[in-house]
């Protein structure tokens, strides 16, 4: 079995921030660390003591992690950001909330005291002495200390106490991977309760010492087992009281803990066989489990239930029949045209989800260099009469206010290049949308119109592909371009207008132009004669997308298979030096991307991508989290001259002074498939609606003939909820016999660097 932790995130809003510029105002951002490591850093909201993010993320991260901390800081353009105060959650805090820790808490004062990171080696040993027993402690060496000093690092040194009397090792200067090998003695008084305390601090010349973090242990428990040897973490001084809740503001945060044992693959083979074979035969009909899971799924937990299922068909090839039977299943119980997929139903947050697994490289494709522009040229628009500014213009060197109705016609022709330029880009697109999107949309178009044949409903089965990729894909895209990377920062409030016109254009053409949508806005007329263009070129792209032949759609997958998909793509400068001195180091740019299989890069981009070092780090790490090589330590300074920079080793092919961190990750819709893990959590949610499942099979039992379905050659196996409810206690007996041990992993092929 395999232990798994994850971390569901979404840091929402401030409020009552303090000013700390001297316009009396802040440029507020978070930054989150799990166990002082920096995972998350959101946008920047300028301007505002009130900022709002809306920002969600989904960490994996070892189980054995301690704490998760919020810090809201001030971005300074010419200083160093300022900490403005910081929230921080233990892991028994989350544990203590299953439903997940959601509200307002308030941000308290950071003191560097309480900011430490790192741990320290010690042995600690009783030994004879020749009047009495002796308590000695070995200080070998630490690793990842907090730097302290301008340059990066810090110069420790370690103190310490027991019984009154205070010893300290030797200073290593510029160094946070520090290595001492000191060894300290002390008389032990048997039955003494005073505790030995080690303390860890960056020495300074000038100014004061700066505290690293302590540890401190029970001597009497010493005496019972005479000897203590390993790696113990620092922890901080809480002794200092803190400035009072409140006076820095609060943070409104959603924080969910989830922890799972993910048993070995076979475990889950009976589920993902039954659920497989449903979804198999939903091409004659719909069967009996799907509509099941969707009857007893709340409208809360759809969206993760629809995700899971979504990936675990992905990963057996079914994806697309999956859909199409929930296709099946929406169009069965709708009568009105207008009202199809209008709903959050099991089918429409499925779609989500395989949209943005599938086909997020091709929305980048075609919406990135239209929000680039957008972004670039920061031009004011609006269409409504009622929020129009007035402004100043220049004109051949006098200045007059500029009319409302110049403002409204330059908006419109505006938002009207970008329409045009995003609907050419899309018609382009038909070969570059991934096989297997084009193909489930060509099921999507044929179902909807075989349920609606008529004349009047001609733009229906239109109107159903766009539903997903304009109204859910594209127009959410657009309005919140950061949730998709599109771009590194949120818009500033200029630039979130147009896109939000944009976005309500898209959805128009998306609709098919229909009364009901233009009467909604009546000001969004200006734009009507591009609306009605795009239209028809929709219409055109439609039909052209949906025209893919099952030989057309394997010779494309097969085409992908060959290539691996890229985790992370984007620029990296490469530092070289050439000797000392600032004037010997120079910066070259190259674009970067690492797959499964490969890192390789290029002197020009293929393709855009946000550039975040952790967004690299956490690709690296799972590309690398079932390499049977990875190294345990690794050295994180550089060996220049005759010693590592980190820890002063002269030895070269010394073992490292850090451990390597590989298990704390950021989920992307670009990860690589985790199957065991999808089934797990497939499993949890059906074992948490179990009652549910056992009545409905009770009734269905009670009926004459509702309990069976048909049987025959390769079809179902005669009651599939009854085997449903068997495979969950089958499950649940594994999970309460199986012992905890180490996954099994499969192959894998060490990571190639590629020129």
């Amino acid at each position: 079995m395999a232990k798994r932790s994850s971390l569901s995130i979404r840091i929402v809003e401030g409020k009552n921030l303090p000013a700390k510029d001297i316009t009396g105002s802040s440029d507020p951002y978070c930054i989150v660390k799990v166990d002082n490591e920096p995972i998350i850093r959101t946008a920047t909201v300028w301007k505002t003591l009130c900022p709002f993010w809306g920002e969600e993320y989904q960490v994996h991260l070892p189980p054995t992690f301690h704490a998760v901390a919020f810090y809201v800081m001030d971005e300074d353009a010419l200083s160093r950001d300022d900490v403005i105060g910081k929230v921080c959650l233990t892991r028994d805090t989350l544990a203590a909330h299953p439903k997940g820790f959601s509200g307002w808490a308030h941000l308290t004062e950071v003191d560097p005291d309480e900011e430490v990171q790192g741990e320290i080696h010690l042995r600690l040993e009783v030994v004879p002495g020749p009047r009495a027993r002796r308590l000695r402690c070995s200080v070998l060496e630490a690793r990842d200390l907090a730097p302290k000093d301008r340059n990066g690092a810090s110069d420790p040194f370690v103190r310490v106490h027991y019984n009154g009397r205070t010893q300290e090792t030797s200073i290593v200067k510029k160094s946070c991977y520090p290595r001492w090998n000191e060894m300290f003695e002390f008389e032990l008084e048997e039955g003494a309760m005073e505790a030995l305390c080690v303390e860890a601090w960056d020495w300074d010349l000038v100014s004061r010492n700066d505290f690293l973090g302590k540890v401190v242990f029970n001597v009497q428990r010493l005496w019972a087992t005479q000897q203590e040897e390993g790696w113990f973490r620092l922890q901080p001084d809480q002794s200092k009281s803190r400035r009072g809740e409140g006076s820095l503001g609060s943070l409104q945060l959603e924080v969910r803990l989830r922890d799972e044992t993910v048993l070995p693959s076979g475990c889950y083979q009976p589920l993902v066989r039954l659920l497989c074979c449903e979804v198999k035969l939903g091409t004659q009909g719909p069967g009996q489990l799907i509509p099941l899971i969707e009857e007893t799924t709340s409208t809360e937990c759809r969206q993760d239930v629809a995700t899971n299922l979504l990936k675990l068909f992905l990963g057996q090839g079914l994806a697309k029949d999956f859909l199409d039977l929930l296709f099946q299943l929406e169009l069965g119980r709708t009568s009105e045209a207008n009202t199809l997929f209008r709903s959050n139903s099991l089918a429409s947050k499925s779609m989500e989800s395989f949209l943005k697994v599938a086909g997020m490289r091709y929305l980048h494709g075609v919406l990135g260099p239209i929000i680039d522009r957008v972004f670039e040229e920061k031009k004011y628009v609006e269409l409504d009469p009622s929020k129009v500014e007035v402004k100043d213009v220049g004109c051949s060197g006098l200045h007059r206010p500029q009319t409302e109705a110049e403002v409204l016609e330059q908006s419109a022709q505006t938002l009207r290049t970008h329409l045009g330029a995003l609907l050419s880009a899309l018609s382009r697109s038909v070969r570059a949308c991934p096989a297997v999107v084009r193909a489930t949309f060509r099921q999507l178009f044929r179902r909807v119109r075989e349920r609606f044949p008529s004349a009047q409903h001609e733009n229906v089965p239109f109107i159903a592909v766009t539903s997903f990729l304009c109204l859910r894909f594209f127009s959410p895209a657009i309005m919140a371009p950061k949730l998709f990377h599109l771009r590194e920062r949120h818009a500033d409030a200029r630039t979130s207008r147009t896109l939000l016109l944009l976005a309500k254009a898209v959805q128009n053409v998306g609709n098919m132009d229909t009364p009901a949508s233009r009467a909604k806005e009546a000001w969004m007329e200006p734009l009507q004669p591009t609306v009605r263009q795009g239209v028809a070129q929709l219409k055109d792209f439609i039909t052209k997308l949906v025209d893919i032949e099952e030989k057309e759609e394997l010779d494309l997958q097969r085409a992908l298979s060959l290539q691996a998909p890229p985790v992370k793509e984007g620029p990296l400068f490469i530092h070289r030096t050439k000797g000392k001195g600032p004037l010997m180091s120079s910066f070259k740019k190259l674009h970067f991307s690492l797959t499964t299989e490969a890192l390789s890069f290029a002197k020009t981009p293929s393709s855009k991508c946000v550039n975040e070092l952790n967004q690299w780090l956490s690709a690296l790490r799972k590309v690398c989290i079932s390499n049977p090589g990875l190294l345990g330590s690794y050295h994180p300074g550089v060996f220049r001259g005759d010693k590592w920079s980190c820890c002063h080793q002269k030895d070269k092919s010394d073992l490292g002074c850090d451990k390597t961190r590989s298990r704390v990750t950021l989920q992307e819709w670009n990860d690589p498939l985790d199957h065991d893990l999808e089934a797990q959590l497939i499993y949890r949610h059906l074992l948490g609606v179990e009652a549910a499942l056992r009545e409905k099979h009770r009734e269905l039992s009670a009926g004459t003939g509702a309990g069976s379905v048909r049987t025959g050659p390769g079809e179902a196996p005669e009651d599939p909820l009854a085997q449903l409810l068997q495979v969950l206690q089958d499950l649940q007996e594994a999970h309460s016999s199986s012992p905890a041990g180490s996954r099994p992993s499969g192959p894998n092929r060490p990571l190639a660097l590629q020129t």
